[in-house]
C-alpha cells in the first residue's frame, strides 16, 4: 500500500490526500481529478469530530479561517420540528452536571414541576456553551469557571470548495501530494481490482472521492443499501444570500427550520449565508420545492443548484484495491451536519487499517464495518429527528407521523446500537439518557422525557403529588442558579462578530 492513487478533487478528495501526506509522509500520494466535473460544494456545516481530524493532521483552524470564508460553530438549532412554533438546540460540548442530584433528569423535574417551560429551556439550563450561543459571544480562551474548551467544543461553517482548495494548497502540495488535472475515461480492471486508469496510472490502492457517480467504486458490482425507507428526503435546492444585518444574523450555530415538504438549512459563513431546502421528491415536485423555497426566502430570482441525494451505503466500503469515501461511499441526509462528518471518520478507519502494514481481508472488512456502524448510528439518530415530531399539518408530515418504523424495535432482540432502539430502551428501562450522547438534547428538545410523573410515582410508591413536588424543588432552584453563574462569567467574553473580524481582517 506504499502508491495510493486519489480520484477526485473537492472536500472529500483533498481532505483524503491531506490526511493520507500527513499520517503517511513516506508514501507515494497522488490526486487525479477532472477539469471538467463540478464539486458539488454545499457540505458547509460541520460537527465536533472535525476538531479530532484537525489534532489528527496538525491543523490549526487559524490557519484556513481567513482563507475559507469561516465561522465558529457551536450548535444546531432545529425550528418547528417538533411543532411550529417551537425550538430547541443541540449544543455541542458536555453538559455540566456538577451539583445536579440526578444528572440530567434535573431539568426534567423542572418541567414536571412547571409544565409550561419551552423545551428550548433544556439546553440553556444544561450545556454552558448555550451561554455564549445566546449572547453571541466567542471566544479561543479559557472561561473561568465555565465547563468550555474552544478547541473541542466548537466547529466550523465554511466554503467547502475553498476548504479543497485551500488544503490543495498548503497541506497537501507541499507535503508531496502528486496533483494531475485528466479526466478519467478509461477504467481497467483485473483480479485484483482495477488494473490501471486511462492504460497508464497503476497504483497498490485507488480511493474514489468521486461523489455520488461513484465513478471506481461502482465498477466494484457491491450491493447499495437504501435507507430511503428510514430518511424520507433525497433532494435539494441550494443558494447563497447576502446578510442584512451581519451582526445580527452572524450567528454560531446551524439552523434547521422544518417547512412543508422537509427542512431549510441556514448557515452563516464570515461573508454570506448559505442555504437550502431538503425535500422528499415523493411529496413535491423538484419545481414546486423551488416555488416554495423561493416563497420561504421571499426572494424572486437567484442562482439556486438543485441536488439529487443518493441516501444509503455500499454493503462494502473496500474492496479488492478499491475503497469509497465520502458521497462515493454513502450519504446521509444533511440534517445535522453529517456530510464531512463521513469523511473524515472514514478516514480515521482508513489510516489506522492502513497502519498494520501488509492489508489482507480480514482488514478490509474490518474497516468497512467500523465505518458501516458509526453510518448507520449517525442514520439512526437523524431518523430520531423525525421519529419524535409531533407535526401532522401538510401531507409529508403526517405521513411520517404515521409512519411504521424498523420492525426490531417492536421484537424481543437487543439491538441496543443503533439510536432509535437505545433510546426507546433508555425511556423504558433505564429512565435516564447517557449524558454524552446527543439523542438527550434531541428528546427534550421533542418533550420525549426519560421519566415521569408515572414512573416516579409507580417506582417509589408515591401516592401523592405534592411528595414529588417537594421532593424536587431544590433540585430545580440549583439548576435554575446555575445557568445564572454562567451567563455572568461570559460578560466579558467577545461578540462572535468582534472575534472572527480579528481572525478576518
Amino acid at each position: 500500500m506504499n502508491k495510493i492513487i486519489i480520484i477526485g478533487g473537492g472536500s472529500a478528495g483533498w481532505m483524503t490526500a491531506a490526511t493520507l501526506i500527513k499520517v503517511f509522509p513516506e508514501k507515494n500520494i497522488t490526486l487525479i481529478e477532472s477539469p471538467n466535473i463540478a464539486t458539488v460544494g454545499v457540505g458547509e456545516s460541520t460537527i465536533g469530530q472535525i476538531r479530532q481530524w484537525c489534532a489528527l493532521i496538525g491543523l490549526e483552524d487559524k490557519q484556513f479561517i481567513p482563507h475559507t470564508d469561516a465561522s465558529i460553530k457551536m450548535s444546531i438549532k432545529f425550528t418547528d420540528f417538533s411543532k411550529i412554533g417551537e425550538t430547541f438546540h443541540y449544543p455541542f460540548g458536555l453538559p455540566d452536571l456538577n451539583g445536579n442530584s440526578f444528572e440530567l433528569n434535573d431539568w426534567w423535574f423542572k418541567k414536571m414541576l412547571y409544565p409550561k417551560t419551552p423545551c428550548s429551556d433544556y439546553a440553556d439550563h444544561t450545556y454552558p456553551i448555550m451561554s455564549l450561543v445566546n449572547k453571541n459571544k466567542c471566544t479561543d480562551q479559557p472561561i473561568n469557571g465555565l465547563d468550555f474548551t474552544y478547541d473541542k467544543d466548537t466547529a466550523f461553517h465554511f466554503d467547502a470548495t475553498k476548504f479543497g482548495i485551500w488544503l490543495r494548497d498548503h497541506i497537501c502540495i507541499p507535503n508531496g501530494v502528486k496533483h494531475i488535472k485528466e479526466e478519467i475515461k478509461t477504467i481497467n480492471l483485473n483480479e485484483d481490482g482495477i488494473a490501471n486508469l486511462n492504460n497508464k496510472y497503476k497504483a497498490d490502492l485507488f480511493i474514489d472521492c468521486t461523489g455520488f457517480k461513484a465513478q471506481l467504486f461502482s465498477k466494484m458490482n457491491v450491493p447499495f443499501e437504501s435507507l430511503t425507507d428510514l430518511l424520507p428526503n433525497d433532494s435539494a435546492w441550494a443558494t447563497r444570500i447576502p446578510y442584512k444585518n451581519k451582526r445580527k444574523e452572524l450567528v454560531s450555530y446551524t439552523n434547521c427550520t422544518a417547512y412543508n415538504n422537509g427542512w431549510v438549512w441556514n448557515i452563516p459563513l464570515w461573508s454570506r449565508i448559505g442555504t437550502g431546502y431538503v425535500y422528499s421528491s415523493k411529496f413535491v415536485s423538484d419545481e414546486n420545492a423551488l416555488k416554495e423555497f423561493k416563497k420561504y426566502l421571499k426572494v424572486k430570482e437567484g442562482d439556486f443548484k438543485n441536488i439529487k441525494m443518493r441516501v444509503g451505503i455500499y454493503e462494502k466500503l473496500w474492496v479488492k484495491n478499491v475503497c469509497a469515501i465520502g458521497l462515493s461511499a454513502g450519504f446521509i441526509e444533511p440534517l445535522e451536519s453529517n456530510g464531512l462528518f463521513s469523511v473524515h471518520e472514514f478516514l480515521y478507519y482508513l489510516c489506522r487499517t492502513l497502519k498494520r502494514g501488509n492489508v489482507n481481508q480480514y482488514d478490509k472488512d474490518g474497516f468497512s464495518t467500523a465505518c458501516r456502524h458509526i453510518f448507520y448510528n449517525f442514520a439512526s439518530f437523524v431518523a430520531l429527528h423525525y421519529a419524535l415530531s409531533q407535526r401532522t399539518d401538510t401531507p409529508y408530515w403526517k405521513h411520517n407521523f404515521n409512519k411504521t418504523w424498523d420492525e426490531n424495535l417492536f421484537k424481543l432482540n437487543p439491538v441496543l446500537a443503533n439510536t432509535l432502539h437505545r433510546t426507546i430502551y433508555d425511556k423504558f428501562h433505564n429512565f435516564k439518557f447517557e449524558p454524552t450522547l446527543g439523542l438527550s438534547a434531541i428528546c427534550a428538545g421533542n418533550n420525549y422525557a426519560p421519566t415521569d410523573i408515572v414512573a416516579i410515582k409507580h417506582a417509589n410508591y408515591f401516592k401523592e403529588d405534592k411528595i414529588v413536588n417537594e421532593l424536587f424543588k431544590n433540585t430545580v432552584d440549583k439548576l435554575n442558579a446555575k445557568k445564572e453563574h454562567w451567563d455572568t462569567l461570559i460578560k466579558k467574553v467577545p461578540s462572535l462578530f468582534d472575534y472572527l473580524n480579528k481572525l478576518h481582517n
